[in-house]
C-alpha cells in the first residue's frame, strides 16, 4: 500500500504539474501514510465533493482521482487501495471504462469492504437550456464553459427554437429530469431525486444545481448523511463552510426563478471561477466553435433531438 507512486510512462517524472496533482492526492499515490481503516468515493467530479462530506479526522476517506483522468497505472493503484479500504462508495461506472478495468462491479470485486452505489447527478429544473453532452471523435470542450445552450446549438444546425420559456415549461422539463434520475437510481443504493423539492413553496434553490450537472451544497449535505447512515457510520455529516463543485455557476433565466420563487434575482452572467462572464459573450464564442466543429453540431443535435422536439418555435 505504501510503496512508490506509479506516474504515468509518458510523462516526465519532474514535471510539476505531475508532481502537484501527486501531491493533491498524496494517500492515494503513497506520498502520505494511509490510515488503518478507511474509505474511497469513486466516480467524477461529483465524487470529490461527497467525499469531502463525509472525510472526517475520526472517519477517512481517502482522495482518489476522477475516473475520467485515470490513466492504466492509476487503475491499478485504485484496485490497491480498494483492496484494503473498509468502505466503497461509487457512481455507476459501466465495465471496462475508458479501456481501464474501473466499472462498478470490477472494483466491488477488488474489496470485502462494504460497497455502496450513489447516482451520477443530473437536474435541469434550474438550467432547462443547457446540456452537457460529449460526442465521440470530439474530445474538446467549447471555449469559456463546457456547456452547451441548445438554443445556441440549434441554431447553428439550423433549427428554430424558442428563446424563452413559461414558467410551467420549466416545471415540465424538471419533471422529465427527475423521471430520469429516478430510473437510473432503480439500481441504486442511496437515492438522491427526492432532495429536488419541486414545488412552488421555496424547496428548491439556486444551491442544488450550480450546472446541470453540479449540484450543490444543498445536495451534498443531506446525500452524505444518507450515505453515512447507510454504511452504519456514526457522527454528523461534515459542512465544509465553503460552496462545493462552484467554480462555474449558469446564469438565472427570470422563468426559472418565477417558476420556483426563488430568493435570488435572475442573472444574465455566468460566475466562471468567481468571474462574472456575459451569457451573450459565452454564446458568441460557442457558436464560431460549432462552425469550425461541424460533426459535434450534428451528432449532437441527434442525441438532442428529444430536447430540442419541446423548443422547437
Amino acid at each position: 500500500m505504501n510503496g512508490a507512486p506509479n506516474v504515468p510512462a509518458a510523462v516526465a517524472p519532474g514535471d510539476p504539474s505531475v508532481i502537484t496533482r501527486q501531491q493533491h492526492y498524496a494517500e492515494f499515490f503513497g506520498l502520505s501514510p494511509v490510515p488503518d481503516r478507511y474509505g474511497v468515493v469513486v466516480g467524477n467530479c461529483q465524487a470529490e465533493s461527497l467525499r469531502i462530506v463525509l472525510d472526517a479526522p475520526d472517519r477517512r476517506f481517502l482522495r482518489v482521482p476522477p475516473v475520467h483522468e485515470m490513466t492504466a497505472d492509476e487503475a491499478a493503484r485504485l484496485h490497491e487501495i480498494i483492496t484494503d479500504a473498509a468502505y466503497v462508495v461509487t457512481q455507476p461506472i459501466r465495465p471496462d471504462y475508458r479501456g481501464l478495468p474501473l466499472g462498478t462491479r470490477q472494483l466491488a470485486a477488488a474489496t470485502e469492504g462494504a460497497v455502496l452505489t450513489v447516482p451520477s447527478v443530473r437536474f435541469a429544473g434550474l438550467q432547462p437550456f443547457q446540456a452537457a453532452i460529449r460526442v465521440p471523435g470530439v474530445d474538446e470542450d467549447p471555449p469559456i464553459v463546457a456547456y452547451h445552450d441548445v438554443r445556441t446549438l440549434a441554431e447553428a444546425g439550423g433549427i428554430a427554437t424558442r428563446t424563452a420559456l413559461e414558467p410551467g415549461d420549466v416545471r415540465r422539463v424538471a419533471q422529465d429530469s427527475l423521471g430520469e434520475l429516478r430510473a437510473r437510481e432503480q439500481h441504486i443504493d442511496v437515492p438522491v431525486s427526492d432532495l429536488y423539492g419541486t414545488g412552488r413553496n421555496g424547496d428548491l434553490t439556486a444551491e442544488h444545481a450550480r450546472t446541470v450537472n453540479h449540484p450543490g451544497n444543498a445536495i451534498w449535505l443531506p446525500l452524505g448523511a444518507r450515505v453515512l447512515e447507510a454504511l452504519g457510520l456514526d457522527g454528523p455529516v461534515h459542512d465544509p463552510g465553503r460552496p462545493l463543485l462552484a467554480s462555474v455557476r449558469s446564469p438565472l433565466i427570470p422563468e426559472v426563478v418565477e417558476a420556483w420563487s426563488l430568493t435570488e434575482p435572475p442573472r444574465t452572467h455566468w460566475l466562471v471561477e468567481g468571474r462574472p462572464v456575459d451569457d451573450a459573450d459565452v454564446r458568441e464564442a460557442h457558436r464560431r466553435w460549432y462552425a469550425a466543429h461541424p460533426a459535434f453540431v450534428d451528432a449532437a443535435l441527434t442525441r438532442l433531438a428529444p430536447l430540442l422536439a419541446r423548443w422547437r418555435s
